[in-house]
């Protein structure tokens, strides 16, 4: 038997091929809703579906695995065609956010059943079965049910039987949101370190940016059934191109139109204003800075700096060892970070009035 965390032999069906990764389009239409996604991951490539709830997320994720139908599109995985098969015969696992381990089942039998199904005899099944829970650190709770697991081992389980069937394809919906911070931490390493072993590719839903961060190599963002941004998550969080990113990764973030070292935000007519920046661009841009760089005053700050409006205090929210201080416009509407000192020696409460300022070092200037 191998040693705990020793990689395991993944079972191979008959016919398998050389592996080229995943690539599809999926167009789900759903109601008046509609999903359209152009999605690649390339083998052992790690992809991150982020969005706001009913973006679209986990309904790409059920039409990959076949569970949701496609009005069109592709879906091929190491070049072969998975649109005409049904779930069971797509070569795919899938961890979903609640495991779904069968309730009669020991650990080993879950881990094992579905190498039942691609017709694997039942010892060497069982054989198999136990040596995936050794390596995810199991072994000694191979006997015990579901109900006798904790939610950080249960997703080990579910992920040891996504895993031990050598899948082409490997889907993760949310598969730490069920956990608690502690836990989530240990077994956010632990599935890191299975992901970076597993030769096919994965694509990963959660609604945590870390989780995305940390698991995945590509982000791809969804709005409203569309992407609107992807990249390698350093640059999606450096250069965010909707709100939603921004807040995602805590940077303000604007649309305007830049001559030379100015930014133009708004409609400059009492609803906007004008900030100095460091990068020279012509054009429709982005601005970003982080909550971060904005001070706060009571009274205008001395020594002109060139980035300064005035502004109400909208809410005060207490965020770990910084307190978020979310400002009204106009002529700017923002969030600054601040030290709990600060909120009382300023005295700021919803409703009260500041000064802020930007360096213009402290922003970010990009096209749009």
């Amino acid at each position: 038997m191998s040693r705990p965390g020793a990689p395991v032999t993944p079972y191979r069906r008959e016919g398998d091929a050389g592996r080229s990764g995943l690539d599809a389009r999926l167009v789900v239409r759903r109601g008046g809703f509609e999903l359209d996604l152009g999605l690649t991951a390339g083998p052992g490539e790690v992809v991150a579906l982020l969005g706001p709830n009913g973006a679209g997320k986990s309904t790409a994720l059920r039409a990959l695995a076949g569970l949701v139908p496609t009005a069109g599109g592709h879906i091929r995985v190491d070049g072969r065609d998975l649109r005409p098969l049904p779930p069971e015969r797509r070569g795919i696992g899938m961890v979903f956010q609640d495991y779904l381990l069968f309730p009669h089942l020991s650990a080993l039998e879950n881990v094992a059943f579905g190498l039942r199904c691609q017709g694997m005899r039942k010892r060497e099944a069982r054989r198999v079965a136990a040596q995936w829970l050794e390596q995810v650190g199991l072994a000694e709770y191979a006997s015990a049910r579901p109900r006798q697991l904790s939610g950080g081992q249960a997703q080990r389980v579910a992920l040891a039987r996504a895993l031990a069937v050598g899948p082409s394809l490997l889907l993760l919906d949310e598969p730490l949101s069920a956990l608690d911070a502690h836990t989530r931490l240990e077994i956010r390493s632990a599935l890191r370190r299975r992901l970076e072993g597993f030769e096919g590719a994965a694509v990963l839903v959660t609604h945590d940016p870390l989780d995305a961060m940390v698991l995945a190599g590509r982000l791809v963002v969804l709005e409203n059934g569309r992407p609107v941004q992807q990249g390698r998550p350093a640059d999606v969080a450096r250069h965010p191109r909707t709100e939603y990113v921004a807040r995602l990764v805590g940077l303000n973030l604007y649309r305007g139109r830049a001559e030379g070292t100015s930014v133009r935000i708004g409609d400059g007519d009492g609803g906007g204003m004008v900030l100095d920046t460091v990068d020279h661009l012509q054009g429709e841009v982005f601005l970003a800075f982080e909550p971060a760089a904005v001070a706060l005053y009571r009274s205008r700050p001395e020594g002109s700096p060139r980035n300064v409006w005035r502004a109400r205090v909208a809410a005060v929210e207490r965020q770990g060892d910084r307190v978020r201080v979310r400002l009204d416009g106009p002529p700017l509407a923002a969030a600054a970070d601040v030290t709990p000192a600060a909120v009382a020696e300023l005295e700021l409460a919803p409703g009260s009035a500041v000064w802020a300022s930007l360096k213009a070092t402290e922003t970010r200037v990009y096209p749009a």
